[in-house]
């Protein structure tokens, strides 16, 4: 069984620890940030391969770039945009990104890309500078930050795919997939791997192609033709993400998921979801008899705020749906979100706030 990180640290290293950070001003969150330090000491202890701790080393001191860059637009809703860097900028997929990003951009939202040529340039392009944030990766064939990002200098660079790809994803409160290879591939498949397991919130995934094009058709086709059959995935696992070749169907895609759908938090073995209206008994009712399926007892009901979040006063202005949520299910959940999205009580789409609140 592998050591804890302070198991062989003394009481006097973790008390120098909690001395330094006082030394150097840290307040907020303090606990965690003594666990970062005591964990690299630890590693330290451990007599840790150099190689390991080179990874480690760089993996924070990227991320910790990565959060700066993104820090001053956390209240600001983002979408990522995935794509392949070889497509041309006469390519009607280029011509589709640009547009996907300048409607969002126009409503609101920040476009992540990331930060190089093809796919990525035609977002941030579509979107402008000023809507638009990279995360590009060092590579020794390509790729350098497109002149737009480089422009508002609006970019961080990584060596590593997975501390890109985490800030690729972390942000977003949406994704739009354009054709492309085995990157667009893998990020697509992480996304969806993420939302099956319940590993990241619900958020629409929208898989855009160009007009009359066939790409995403064929994922489809091999989905129902190999996987759903096989019973590695679920019949309804793709019911999540939409296929079209339409910039209105997928800027309303990605909008409409916010529509009354607000967050969720678990608190203990039971779902809140926060709704931006409030539902009627008759919707709630209606909601309840619809997924009973997905419960593990009772029924949907509304509730005031509970206590653990009055506690962090996390988003006590908004109705809230309580429910014993089957967590084995939670690949399913989309399906409710897209029910109370679609209640008469619900706002016309805006978009969201500010980023989901986790629990």
């Amino acid at each position: 069984m592998s050591p804890s990180p302070t198991s062989s640290l003394d009481g006097d290293v973790t008390d120098a620890v909690r001395a330094l950070l006082t030394d150097a001003g840290v307040t907020d969150d303090a606990d965690l940030v003594a666990r970062i330090l005591v964990t690299g000491l630890g590693m330290g202890v451990d007599d840790t391969d150099r190689l390991d701790l080179k990874i480690a080393s760089a993996a924070l001191s990227e991320m910790r770039s990565a959060f700066g860059l993104f820090a001053p637009y956390r209240g600001t809703p983002k979408v990522t945009i995935f794509g392949s860097a070889r497509t041309r900028a006469k390519d009607p997929l280029y011509r589709a990104a640009a547009e996907i990003a300048g409607a969002l951009a126009q409503r609101g939202w920040m476009i992540v890309t990331g930060a190089g040529p093809g796919i990525m340039q035609a977002a941030a392009e579509g979107a402008g500078p000023e809507h638009s944030l990279g995360v590009s990766i060092r590579l020794p064939f390509e790729e350098k930050p497109n002149a737009v990002i480089a422009e508002a200098d609006r970019v961080v660079a990584m060596k590593y795919f997975f501390t890109r790809k985490l800030m690729l994803v972390k942000e977003s409160r949406g994704f739009v997939c354009v054709p492309g290879g085995f990157g667009t591939l893998d990020e697509l498949f992480e996304l969806l791997t993420l939302q099956q397991t319940g590993k990241a919130e619900p958020t629409p995934i929208v898989l855009l192609d160009a007009p009359g094009g066939t790409f995403w058709q064929g994922l489809e086709r091999f989905a129902s033709d190999h996987l759903i059959p096989s019973g590695v995935i679920s019949p309804d696992d793709l019911d999540r993400v939409l296929v079209t070749d339409s910039v209105a169907a997928a800027e309303a895609e990605i909008t409409g998921f916010w529509r009354n759908y607000d967050s969720l938090r678990w608190i203990g073995s039971r779902l809140v979801l926060r709704l931006c209206a409030e539902p009627t008994d008759a919707e709630v009712a209606d909601l309840s008899d619809r997924f009973t399926h997905l419960l593990t007892g009772g029924r949907i009901q509304r509730t005031a705020p509970l206590r653990r979040e009055r506690q962090d006063d996390d988003r006590l202005e908004m109705p809230r749906l309580l429910l014993d949520f089957d967590r084995h299910r939670i690949g399913e959940l989309h399906h409710l979100i897209r029910a109370i999205n679609a209640l008469p009580s619900a706002p016309p789409a805006t978009p969201p706030t500010e980023p989901h609140a986790v629990g």
